[in-house]
C-alpha cells in the first residue's frame, strides 16, 4: 500500500485552511485555494480506502517517531476503509458545498476559522481510524474533539451557538476520561499501547466487563447512542449545515468505529455483550424518531434521526457480536455487513438532508418548520433532492436505506429456529422495534416534508424564497445518484462489506456462505427498477391529459365557512404530529402554552408546543445545579478565620474516634 499517499491526504486535508488566512477576510481567493487542497486529499484518502479493499487485508506500519515510550503506528485494513470512504466523501462534498453556502464574502467574520478547523477535524478523524497505538489514537481523538468544538461554536456571537459548543465539550471531554480510562486497563492487561487482540484465557471474565462497559460508554457518546446523546441535537442544529453533515454523516461514525475495533480484540465475548448493544439499538432507533416527530426546529429533527440511525446501526453490531459469542457466522456476516452498510447509506442521506435543509436556511433564513411551506414551488430542486433522501431515510426501495435495513432484518430472522436463540431477549424484541422505528420515520417525514414544501408559504420570507447555486445543488444530488446506485445494485459494493467483515473476523469459516449466496441481491434490482417504471409511466400519464379536457377554473376549497382563508389555516408541523406526540408524552413530556378563547369578540390567541430534550433538561441539568447548591452552601465553612479551621479538624478527629 502506497503509505506516502495516504500521509499526503492526511496534510492536504489538515493544512487546507492554513492558505486562507493569508487573504483578506472577503477575497474568495483563500477559499478556493483551500477547497483545491481539500479536494486533492480527499481523493488521495479515497484512493487509500479502495486500495485497501482491493488488498483484502491490513497493512501496518509505524513512523520513525515515538510517543511516550510507544510507537506511531497505523493500521490500515478493509474496516478502517469502510469509514475512511465516509470521511473523505461527505467532507469533500462540504467543502464544495461551503463555496456558496459559507462563502468568504459573506462570512468574513468567521469563514477561515470554519475552513482551518474543518480540515483539522478531516484529517484527525482520518487518522483515529487507522491509528493502532492507544497512545496516537487518544492526541488524534483530541484533535478531533476540539476541532469539533470550534466548529459548533463557528457562530459564536449566538448565545445558542455557544452553549451547544459548551455542551459539547463538556461531553465529549467526559467520553475522553473513560477513554484514559479503558487504554490504561487495556495496557496493564496487555503491557503494550498497541491494539493486539487477546488470547483466549489471557484476561479474566470481570476484566472483559469492565473494558467493554468502559468502551461502551466513550465511544456510545461520540455516537450520539440514546441516552448518552446529550449534546447531538444542539450542535447538529446550531453549527452551519455542511458541519452538521459532516458531524452526522461522519463523526458520529468513528464511535461506532471505535466499539468495533475494541469489542473485536476478545476472542469469546460472553452473549449478554451483544444483547445489550441490541437493547440500547432498540431504545435509541425507537426513542431517536419519536424525539424527531415532536421538533419544530429543521435541522434539530433531523439531528434526532441520527440517533435513531446509530440505532440501527447498533442493532447490527449486536446480532454480530451475539453471533461471535454463540458461534454463528451467519449472525456475524449479516449483522456486520448490514451495520458497514448502514455506516455508508447513513453518511450518504444524512449529509443529502442536510445538504438540502441548509439550502433552505440559506434562502429564508429560518430553522423553524411552522415559518416555511410552500417551498416546493420556489425551490423544487431543492424539494425533489429532500424527498430522495427522505423516502431513502425511512428505509423505503428502490433506495439505499432500505438495503441494509433488510440485511439487519434478514440477519434477525436467520436466528428464529435455532436452538437456544429465544433465550436472548433483544432477539425477540429486535425486529418489531426495527418494524416499528420505519414506521414512525416515515410519519416524521410526512410531516416535514409536507410543511416545508407543500402548501402556501406561511411567512413573508418563505414566499421570497430562491432556489440555491450550483455549488449547493451539485454536492446533493451527486449524494442521491449514490443512494439510487446503491438501492439498485447492492450487489456492487456487496464484496467490499464481506470483505471488512472478514477481515475483522478472521476466524469466520472460509468455506461458510458468502453474503452474496445469503442476500437476493438481484431482487433489489429487479424491484427496484419496477418501482421506478410505475412512477415513470404514473408521471407521463399526468403529464398527457386529453386535449380537449376542460380544467376548472381555480376556486377556493371548502374554508370552514371562513370568509378568507389564510395560510395560518393549514396543518402545521405541531397539528400533524399531536397525535404521536401525546401517545409517547410519557417519554417527551411536552411542554404546551395555550390562550384560551374568552369572550363573544376574543383578541388573538396563540397556542405554542415545545418538546424538550428529557435527558439533558430533565435530568443532567437539575441534577448539575444541584450539586451547585450543594457546592454554594458549602462556601460558607470557608470563613477565613484559623479557629473554625482548628474547629473542624477537632470535629474530624472526634468523629474518627467515636467511628473506630
Amino acid at each position: 500500500m502506497n503509505h506516502s499517499l495516504f500521509m499526503a491526504a492526511v496534510a492536504l486535508t489538515a493544512f487546507s485552511g492554513v492558505p486562507g488566512l493569508f487573504f483578506n477576510r472577503r477575497s474568495m481567493v483563500g477559499q478556493i485555494i483551500s477547497i483545491l487542497f481539500f479536494c486533492a486529499g480527499s481523493l488521495a484518502g479515497l484512493a487509500v480506502a479502495f486500495q485497501s479493499f482491493s488488498l483484502g487485508v491490513g497493512d501496518e506500519w509505524a513512523l520513525p517517531i515515538g510517543v511516550c515510550g510507544g510507537k506511531v503506528s497505523f493500521l490500515i485494513d478493509p474496516l478502517a476503509a469502510v469509514f475512511l470512504t465516509s470521511i473523505f466523501l461527505i467532507c469533500v462534498m462540504g467543502s464544495l458545498y461551503g463555496l456558496e453556502y459559507w462563502s468568504q464574502t459573506h462570512h468574513a467574520g468567521n469563514g477561515r476559522k470554519l475552513r482551518l478547523f474543518y480540515g483539522l477535524l478531516t484529517a484527525s478523524m482520518a487518522l483515529v481510524v487507522t491509528a493502532h497505538n492507544s497512545l496516537f489514537f487518544l492526541f488524534s481523538w483530541e484533535i478531533m474533539a476540539i476541532s469539533a468544538f470550534f466548529l459548533v461554536a463557528t457562530e459564536d456571537e449566538k448565545e445558542e451557538s455557544r452553549q451547544a459548543s459548551w455542551v459539547y465539550f463538556v461531553a465529549t471531554h467526559f467520553s475522553i476520561l473513560f477513554l484514559f480510562a479503558f487504554f490504561s486497563l487495556l495496557y496493564y492487561a496487555k503491557n503494550s499501547f498497541e491494539f493486539l487482540p487477546f488470547q483466549a484465557g489471557e484476561i479474566s471474565s470481570q476484566g472483559a466487563n469492565v473494558l467493554f462497559l468502559l468502551a461502551l460508554v466513550a465511544f456510545g457518546l461520540k455516537a450520539g447512542l440514546f441516552p448518552l446523546h446529550v449534546w447531538l441535537p444542539s450542535a447538529h442544529a446550531n453549527a452551519p449545515s455542511h458541519v452538521s453533515a459532516v458531524l452526522s454523516g461522519v463523526l458520529l461514525k468513528v464511535g461506532v468505529y471505535g466499539l468495533v475495533r475494541m469489542c473485536w480484540l476478545f476472542p469469546t465475548p460472553p452473549a449478554w455483550w451483544g444483547s445489550l448493544l441490541i437493547g440500547m439499538g432498540i431504545l435509541s432507533s425507537v426513542l431517536g424518531v419519536v424525539f424527531a416527530i415532536g421538533q419544530h426546529d429543521l435541522k434539530r429533527l433531523l439531528a434526532y434521526h441520527s440517533v435513531e440511525n446509530i440505532g440501527i446501526i447498533f442493532l447490527g453490531l449486536g446480532l454480530a457480536l451475539l453471533g461471535k459469542a454463540e458461534g454463528k457466522s451467519e449472525w456475524i456476516l449479516l449483522g456486520m455487513a448490514g451495520a458497514l452498510l448502514h455506516v455508508w447509506n447513513h453518511s450518504l442521506f444524512k449529509s443529502m438532508l442536510f445538504f438540502a435543509a441548509g439550502s433552505v436556511v440559506h434562502s429564508i433564513h429560518t430553522r423553524e418548520i411552522d415559518e416555511m411551506g410552500g417551498l416546493g414551488k420556489k425551490m423544487p430542486r431543492t424539494a425533489l433532492l429532500f424527498l430522495v433522501g427522505a423516502v431513502a431515510i425511512c428505509g423505503l426501495p428502490p433506495l439505499n436505506g432500505f438495503v441494509s435495513e433488510f440485511l439487519i432484518f434478514l440477519g434477525f430472522f436467520k436466528t428464529l429456529g435455532v436452538p437456544g436463540s429465544m433465550d436472548h431477549w433483544s432477539l425477540i424484541l429486535a425486529v418489531p422495534a426495527l418494524a416499528m422505528t420505519g414506521g414512525l420515520a416515515l410519519a416524521c417525514f410526512t410531516k416535514v416534508f409536507g410543511a416545508v414544501f407543500l402548501g402556501n408559504p406561511r411567512t413573508p420570507q418563505a414566499a421570497a424564497a430562491k432556489e440555491g447555486g450550483a455549488a449547493i445543488l451539485l454536492p446533493v444530488l451527486f449524494l442521491g445518484i449514490l443512494c439510487f446506485g446503491i438501492g439498485l445494485f447492492p450487489q456492487a459494493v456487496a464484496p467490499l462489506l464481506e470483505s471488512a467483515s472478514r477481515s475483522l473476523e478472521p476466524l469466520l469459516p472460509s468455506q461458510s456462505r458468502s453474503i452474496l449466496d445469503l442476500v437476493p441481491f438481484p431482487l433489489f434490482t429487479g424491484v427496484g427498477f419496477f418501482l421506478l417504471m410505475l412512477f415513470l409511466v404514473g408521471k407521463i400519464g399526468m403529464n398527457r391529459r386529453p386535449k380537449e379536457m376542460k380544467i376548472p377554473a381555480p376556486v377556493l376549497t371548502w374554508d370552514c365557512g371562513y370568509i378568507q382563508p389564510a395560510p395560518s389555516m393549514q396543518y402545521s408541523a405541531s397539528s400533524y404530529a399531536q397525535i404521536l406526540v401525546d401517545f409517547f408524552k410519557w417519554v417527551l413530556v411536552p411542554e404546551k402554552s395555550l390562550v384560551r378563547l374568552r369572550g363573544l369578540f376574543p383578541a388573538i390567541i396563540s397556542f405554542h408546543s415545545h418538546v424538550p430534550e428529557t435527558v439533558l433538561d430533565r435530568g443532567i441539568m437539575p441534577l448539575l445545579k444541584g450539586i451547585r447548591w450543594v457546592f454554594k452552601w458549602s462556601r460558607y465553612l470557608q470563613t477565613g478565620y484559623s479557629q473554625a479551621y482548628v474547629f473542624y479538624i477537632f470535629l474530624a478527629f472526634l468523629f474518627f474516634i467515636l467511628w473506630g
